[in-house]
């Protein structure tokens, strides 16, 4: 992550924060993902105690698979002061993984993440305990699934939960910035550029 979200990441130092991006691989247990990245994430902000010896206030970002595992993560989502969600998704197996569903009906047999899609959002209803969350969309994503996620974080009881609908796709938040390394300024993405800075703006703004 510190690699292909390196941009974005780089307007978040700019702007004081300290950044822990959690690297994992790909699997179907996403309940294992979620458990691990969250003791990893405790234990960063334990080091980050002692060394400042002062509690700082969290924010969790997450993009794409990133938000489902914030929203699945142990704690429910009580160790932070909001949370921000960049293109949740939220498929299933078959869907994120063209191959796997060839495969599946070839052999006649079925494998799902888990949990699946529909027991996320029931967890999501039932554990998930921030109320403040910003969930961000872009006009041109066929992999984001937000409008699901917002319904059902709006149905609990207190929420402040918000969406916001900006132009780009579903990769847009990943930017090493290569492409101007190698070829100039002129080279430069500028609506995902700017984007990008919005959207660390609106991570300091949202409340």
């Amino acid at each position: 992550p510190d690699f292909t979200y390196k941009r974005f990441i780089e307007n978040l130092l700019k702007k004081n924060y300290a950044v822990h991006a959690y690297r994992y691989i790909p699997k179907f247990d996403h309940q294992e993902i979620a458990f691990n990245a969250w003791k990893d994430f405790k234990s960063c902000k334990e080091v980050l105690l002692k060394r400042l010896n002062k509690e700082l206030k969290t924010v969790r970002v997450g993009h794409s698979l990133g938000c489902k595992l914030h929203l699945i993560s142990p704690d429910g989502g009580r160790s932070c002061e909001k949370f921000i969600s960049i293109s949740f998704n939220n498929f299933s197996a078959n869907n994120s993984i063209p191959l796997l569903k060839n495969i599946s009906q070839k052999f006649e047999f079925r494998s799902e993440f888990s949990p699946s899609p529909k027991r996320t959002l029931k967890i999501i209803n039932n554990t998930y305990n921030q109320n403040k969350n910003l969930l961000i969309k872009f006009d041109s994503d066929k992999l984001d699934q937000t409008e699901s996620l917002l319904s059902v974080l709006k149905s609990r009881e207190n929420d402040n939960s918000k969406g916001l609908l900006m132009k780009g796709n579903h990769t847009l938040i990943a930017s090493a910035g290569l492409r101007e390394d190698l070829l100039g300024d002129w080279a430069d993405d500028e609506l995902k550029r700017k984007t990008i800075e919005k959207i660390s703006y609106l991570i300091d703004a949202f409340s």
